[in-house]
């Protein structure tokens, strides 16, 4: 049977790997309305924190540039980090900078994927950072995985995690995702290849930046390897309420070759694939409690017009339920044709291309935004939206009611549509000012012919949104030659 994944060219994909998909002057604002709630001292949703790389309370974001060119050299990659608080400011790291291992190199594609976590438990949130075609002494694009560390002054100094089966794949680290799989509080590490083997290798909580780690073990879930195969995504999530985060993966079964998402549990021996179940087909996740009930739910983008089981014209987004047992409690479908959701639906828009879930109103309950790449506005081809889904005030879960469609024409929203932006080539949520409701921000990598940006629009205490100006590769010391693609992935 077919094998189904992303075939649009030229739009950019969440992991930037050629096998595993074929996508590849600030202007001043108003306010963007929103809708109105006033915040209260709820619970903190269940979903990742955010990142603080510096320990000031605010939030960090990194964003990846992987195409970058430094020194000359195309694709070499670079990661731009974002810190939080009352004098936010940006600081870009490639791996010529002071203390990062290695050197910058020609399509080592440094950030093709990031994820964050206290990896040696001194207070300070690190960033492990995959450049996958990294030549590795003799071996060809055989990738590799550095944790940059965090501290007072934010990352300084790396360590490279080192591959404990190099002749088994290439690309190692696509993708990589933290989460305390085992529930001994400490975190760990999943990291990907994507070319070569299905097999993940996973370490334990226990780093150091001398390159020591917790226990290596292997876990394969029933996944395609080879060319073109392999996982293509991964996140991570308590679902069925244990206190041990769970992996989703993504990538062709094993069973029928079709695109689907696995729920491989956690346990207190980690990662296992006992009891794994297979989710509707899709190619991004997220995890966090929707509903308030305790257990985790799994967002599924699923961005194909037809040709696989639960496609619907122009995209779709299912919030899976979480129980005792795993997934599949209720499931909840959303698309461009759903009561409440601004727009219609139209071949090739691919709602759901994104996605990621925060408190952004402050008012304790999770809320989603949805990124629609594909978009085409008003005669503009792939300028790109993003759809802003609040959760329901009484904690019953996403509802659409009050949903809110953001373009670059949107006033509050920096910059105007134009061909070929992709606007939502990612989307975060992170409090990046530490006023307890989190700041929506949303890549376009494709601005300004590839060269990418990213824009951060401030949740507002009336329930407003409002940006005054975009971050571009400028604006942060990144080379405008080549495609950078900054805004492309966010790390989470």
């Amino acid at each position: 049977m077919a094998q189904h994944k992303r075939t649009t060219a030229g739009r950019p994909g969440r992991i930037r790997l050629a096998a595993a998909t074929a996508v590849a002057a600030a202007l001043s604002g108003g306010l963007l309305t929103a809708t109105a709630v006033t915040a209260s001292a709820a619970p903190s949703p269940a979903t990742q924190p955010d990142a603080d790389f510096d320990g000031d309370g605010a939030a960090d974001l990194a964003t990846s540039a992987s195409g970058a060119n430094v020194a000359g050299k195309d694709g070499a990659g670079q990661v731009t980090v974002t810190y939080g608080g009352g004098d936010r400011h940006h600081t870009t790291y490639s791996q010529n900078s002071a203390g990062v291992p290695g050197a910058a190199e020609k399509n080592d594609r440094f950030g093709s994927d990031t994820a964050y976590g206290d990896f040696n438990r001194d207070g300070y949130d690190d960033l492990a950072v995959a450049a996958i075609g990294e030549d590795v002494g003799t071996d060809v694009d055989g990738g590799t995985v550095q944790i940059l560390w965090g501290s007072k002054n934010g990352l300084s100094g790396g360590t490279t995690l080192e591959d404990p089966r190099p002749t088994k794949h290439d690309f190692f680290g696509g993708p990589i995702q933290a989460g305390d799989f085992d529930g001994d509080g400490k975190d760990d590490l999943a990291i990907g290849s994507s070319s070569g083997a299905a097999t993940l290798d996973v370490y334990e909580g226990g780093f150091t930046r001398a390159g020591g780690t917790g226990r290596h073990y292997t876990v394969t879930p029933p996944i395609l390897s080879g060319d073109s195969a392999g996982p293509f995504n991964l996140h991570s999530g308590d679902v069925n309420g244990d206190g041990k985060d769970d992996l989703i993966v993504d990538g062709f079964s094993s069973g029928d070759h079709y695109n689907a998402n696995l729920w491989l549990p956690g346990s207190s021996n980690g990662i296992t694939t006992t009891g794994v179940q297979r989710l509707p087909g899709g190619y991004i996740t997220d995890v966090g409690d929707t509903d308030s009930d305790g257990y985790g739910d799994i967002i599924i983008g699923l961005t194909w017009d037809d040709g696989i089981a639960g496609a619907h014209k122009g995209g779709s987004v299912y919030v899976v339920k979480g129980k005792s047992t795993g997934p599949y409690g209720d499931s909840q479908v959303i698309t461009q044709d759903t009561a409440g959701v601004p727009g219609s639906a139209e071949k090739g828009d691919e709602f759901g291309s994104e996605l990621d879930l925060g408190d952004i109103n402050g008012d304790g309950h999770l809320d989603l935004v949805v990124g629609t790449v594909g978009e085409d506005l008003d005669g503009v081809t792939d300028a790109g939206s993003v759809t802003v889904i609040y959760g329901a005030a009484d904690g019953s879960g996403l509802t659409t009611a009050g949903s809110v469609l953001l373009t670059q024409n949107t006033p509050g929203v920096p910059n105007t549509n134009e061909k070929n932006d992709f606007f939502g080539s990612d989307v975060h949520v992170d409090d990046l000012n530490d006023d307890g409701r989190g700041d929506v921000v949303i890549g376009a990598a494709g601005e300004n012919a590839s060269n990418g940006a990213f824009y951060i629009l401030d949740s507002k205490a009336d329930g407003t949104l409002s940006g005054t100006s975009g971050v571009y590769t400028s604006t942060v010391g990144i080379s405008g030659a080549g495609t950078p693609r900054l805004g492309n992935n966010f790390a989470d």
